[in-house]
Parts: structure tokens; sequence; C-alpha cells
């Protein structure tokens, strides 16, 4: 009896000859302006049957999204350059180059450049599909910077329709006891 096992035929197992990775070269990926920022998706849920959703983020001096909430999915930042302000459920605090970032779902959060430089960030989603509502962002205009979204954007029927499917809340960016409005799915 021999303790080594079977030599097989690699070449029928198609986990040796299938190529299933996703790669995105610098530079590409689907890019939009949303909140002020500038977002290039890497990876989706359809190009990662739902694993993940990976996201380049440029944020300018006063750019991030609203305060939200992420019913179904996990989020990670992973600050490449700059430095950003965290809203994570009642506190806030400063990340930097190097730094990250996991939001449980569930929690309230945000993140915003109060510095006067770029900040530059990668976010993944888990599982994917939170990232499709850069779709619905503006079209890049090369040689403008991006602008600065109020609360009203957030309301457009494509991204009220987007959030619902995906249970992301837009919630008040303050303590709700201090008489602001209730959280609602935009």
């Amino acid at each position: 009896m021999s303790l080594t096992p079977e030599k097989s035929d690699d070449t029928q197992d198609p986990r040796y000859s299938t190529s299933r990775a996703v790669h995105v070269p610098a530079g590409e990926g689907p890019t939009t302006w949303f909140a002020g920022d500038t977002y290039t998706i890497k990876a989706s849920r359809e190009s990662t049957n739902g694993s993940l959703g990976l996201v380049d983020a440029t944020v300018p001096p006063g750019g991030g999204p609203i305060a939200h909430i992420h019913t179904r999915t996990d989020e990670a930042f992973y600050v490449l350059s700059g430095q950003l302000e965290i809203l994570d459920g009642a506190r806030t605090f400063t990340v930097g180059t190097g730094d990250f970032v996991f939001i449980p779902r569930g929690t309230r959060h945000r993140f915003k450049n109060t510095g006067v430089h770029g900040a530059r960030m990668l976010f993944m989603f888990t599982p994917g599909g939170d990232e499709g509502v850069f779709r619905y962002g503006d079209e890049p205009q090369p040689g403008h910077p991006p602008a600065i979204w109020t609360a009203e954007r957030f309301e457009t029927p494509e991204i009220v329709r987007f959030n619902e499917k995906a249970g992301i809340e837009i919630v008040p960016e303050g303590d709700p006891s201090e008489g602001q409005a209730t959280p609602r799915q935009l």
C-alpha cells in the first residue's frame, strides 16, 4: 500500500485550465461623478459573481456622500492618500494615508474630506452590488471639477429605486434626537 496519491492528469482538471480572474487595468473601469467625488468601479457584483464591489475614489475638499446605512452590505475603506473624516454611528474620527476602516452593515456612516487637499481611497462592498448606485452619477467633464451634491440630488428617481432595492437608507447627519428627519430609503 502506497501513501503517495495516484497522479492524475492535470490537464483534465478545469481549475488548472480555466481563466476566471478579473483584470481591470489602471485608468479603466466605469467612471462617474457622484456626491462631488470621482468614482471608478474596478470590480462589481456582475464581474465577481456577487462576491464584492471595489471602487477607486478621488474625494476633493468638501466631497463625500451624505450619511447613510447599508442594511445588507458591509463596507471597507483603505486610504491611499490624504485625510478623511469618518462618521461611525454617533462618533467621528479622522483617517489618513494607509488607514483601514471596516463599517459593518447596519451602521450609520459617511466619509467627508474636511481638508484642503484631495484624498484618494479604495472602498469595497461585500457582498457586491451597492457599487451599482454610482452608475447614476454624472458624466465626468474633463477640465472641470465635479459638483458637490446637495441632499436633494440623492432623491432622483433612479437613485431612490436603486437604494430601495439594495436596502440603502439615507439618514440624518446629526443626532436624530435633535429634531432631524427620520431615516428614509432613497
